[in-house]
């Protein structure tokens, strides 16, 4: 469903994000909500040669890979009326004309108890995607992330703030994947002489 035909019948969107959008969605929207959707996995597969990397140096970073079995934990935004056009613009330049990724509708699940599902308006990057790296073990997915940067600064602060998103705001649950690339990061610098990432609390300075 292209994002022209959402904005023709809806006067409500829901807006799911699992990457950079759970701590700079960067758009006006009415209210969020912590939940997951099903049958996806988060994996840091795809390429970003703009906001993360460069075109020599790309950077990793989250799209989803269908699996049955899987679900992804993030942020679902709520935009209305004006502000649908307005953040699909906004958005369609970020992940579609920048980043590469296409639109899905998906089953969003809120944490907060007594809330049914809801549909919400995905982006994700495929392996068709010119950019899109594929899999590559944890160590080496932590290593292309310690030495890339782009526009909006380096793919360290995209994997820390996730990562911290996943233990403030959903506490229980084991995101293997992210975490342990995280792990792979952090060892990195230890062995490289104790030369310490980028200070985690200014990176994280007003990300939740």
């Amino acid at each position: 469903m292209k994002p022209q035909d959402i904005i023709k019948e809806k006067s409500s969107l829901w807006v799911f994000g699992y990457g950079s959008l759970v701590w700079k969605p960067d758009f006006t929207y009415k209210r969020s909500k912590i939940g997951y959707i099903k049958g996806y996995k988060r994996r840091f597969w795809h390429g970003d040669d703009f906001y993360r990397g460069d075109k020599e140096k790309p950077g990793r970073v989250a799209t989803l890979v269908a699996d049955q079995e899987a679900s992804t934990w993030g942020v679902a935004y709520e935009v209305t009326d004006s502000q649908i056009e307005e953040s699909l613009q906004y958005l369609n330049m970020r992940e579609t004309i920048l980043g590469g990724y296409v639109t899905e509708m998906v089953e969003f699940i809120p944490k907060e108890k007594g809330q049914g599902p809801l549909l919400a308006l995905v982006y994700i990057a495929t392996s068709d995607n010119p950019i899109y790296l594929g899999p590559a073990s944890d160590k080496e997915i932590a290593a292309q992330i310690a030495t890339c940067s782009g526009n909006t600064g380096h793919n360290i602060e995209y994997l820390l703030r996730l990562a911290e998103f996943m233990r403030l705001c959903c506490p229980e649950v084991e995101d293997e994947h992210l975490f342990s690339i995280e792990a792979a990061l952090l060892n990195i610098f230890r062995e490289a002489g104790g030369i310490k990432p980028p200070d985690q609390k200014s990176l994280l300075l007003g990300a939740i």
